[in-house]
């Protein structure tokens, strides 16, 4: 039993605002924040919401969802939860180019995963973002407290917009629906982009829409994921985000033997809307090993299709995807099995910086660069 609030994390919650995410043994606890930008100082307060879950024999802590703001962009905050426990202090992303983002899918909570998020904590990002397969609980509950605990230097002090892999589903039938821990814990502001499940929604920060999509959720052309996401595309606005990133966790462009062909469906019906938009990045997870590839539309070289990277190999428990098919496609740039994340930093409307860095010999060492010129500054968009 913990006194204080613990598994503290934050999300980008609509312009200005960010969700606070705690939970505490105590179910009397108030699902309150207060927050300022002098220490010990909090000259505000937001009112939240709890909830709860029971799972089998697992009975959850109270987990408690508030949102702070406005906030000026940023800029750092002292913030405290529940009226006890230790100040914490988050910073906010920035209104404008450049801005950064740290990326790692299919973390987990091993060795791996702490050099990891060790090698994050130095790059000075401004959002993470996480392709789903958080904290391989797979059922077991206590895994999600362990991985929330772990985490917690971290994605209590940066916004953490993540979205489910397969080992979020934890569906048992007849007797448990999926994703009740996952969309109990990790609420993300689907309601702000007009989407009905916390499976799928997108945000903006800082010049940049992000459409953050669910593998493991309907997305055929009859679903509502498709229909929210051929709406949500449509009134997304170049001139003012320039950039157009997608997230989900089984990728469609892969070249490693495992998993093969897993993403065939999804792209099948979601990949002509990202097209025809003119997606300039899409980031993925589920293969442990890392890829990136050149602009690909329809399984061929395409100048105005979107860059392709997987990325799930932050640190999870089943080991690393070493087995590539051979000869490498056209289409693959570079592909590598080992543990890591990758920094996407945005640098202004036309040019971004992608890397990925290693974890071999728990340095961080980068592998891979490329430099990405946005659609929006080429021939491909059109006003």
């Amino acid at each position: 039993m913990s006194k204080f609030p613990f598994q503290v994390h934050v999300s980008l919650a609509g312009d200005k605002h960010m969700r606070v995410t705690w939970i505490t043994d105590d179910k009397h606890a108030p699902s309150t924040v207060e927050y300022g930008k002098s220490p010990g100082r909090y000259d505000a307060k937001a009112q939240g919401e709890s909830t709860s879950y029971n799972y089998l024999l697992y009975k959850s802590g109270k987990i408690h969802h508030a949102v702070i703001g406005p906030l000026d962009d940023n800029s750092v905050y002292f913030y405290r939860c529940s009226g006890i426990g230790p100040e914490l202090q988050l910073k906010t992303p920035p209104a404008q180019f450049p801005i950064s983002f740290a990326v790692a899918g299919d973390l987990g909570q091993t060795g791996w995963t702490k050099t990891t998020l060790d090698h994050i904590k130095q790059s000075n990002h401004d959002v993470l973002l996480l392709p789903g397969d958080l904290s391989y609980a797979d059922y077991l509950q206590h895994h999600w407290d362990t991985f929330g605990r772990l985490v917690e230097p971290l994605a209590s002090a940066r916004p953490w917009m993540v979205t489910q892999g397969n080992h979020e589903i934890e569906k048992i039938p007849l007797i448990k629906k999926g994703f009740v821990s996952y969309n109990s814990r990790w609420k993300m502001p689907f309601e702000k982009s007009g989407s009905s499940s916390n499976l799928y929604y997108s945000f903006e920060v800082a010049g940049v829409h992000v459409i953050m999509l669910g593998s493991y959720t309907d997305y055929n052309v009859h679903s509502h994921q498709y229909k929210w996401l051929k709406e949500d595309l449509s009134k997304v606005d170049r001139e003012r985000t320039p950039w157009l990133l997608a997230s989900f966790h089984v990728p469609w462009y892969n070249s490693n033997k495992g998993h093969r062909g897993e993403g065939d469906a999804m792209m099948t019906d979601i990949e002509p809307l990202l097209y025809a938009a003119r997606v300039d990045l899409v980031l993925t997870g589920h293969i442990h090993a890392y890829e990136s590839s050149k602009r690909v539309y329809n399984g061929k070289l395409d100048p105005c299709g979107a860059v392709h990277i997987t990325n799930g190999d932050g640190g999870n428990r089943e080991g690393l995807a070493y087995k590539f098919i051979n000869p490498q496609p056209k289409w693959s740039e570079f592909r590598e099995a080992s543990f890591g994340h990758g920094e996407l930093k945005i640098v202004n409307s036309s040019h971004a910086l992608w890397s990925w860095h290693r974890n071999q010999d728990d340095e961080a060492i980068q592998s891979d660069k490329i430099w990405i010129t946005s659609l929006f500054s080429s021939d491909c968009v059109h006003p």
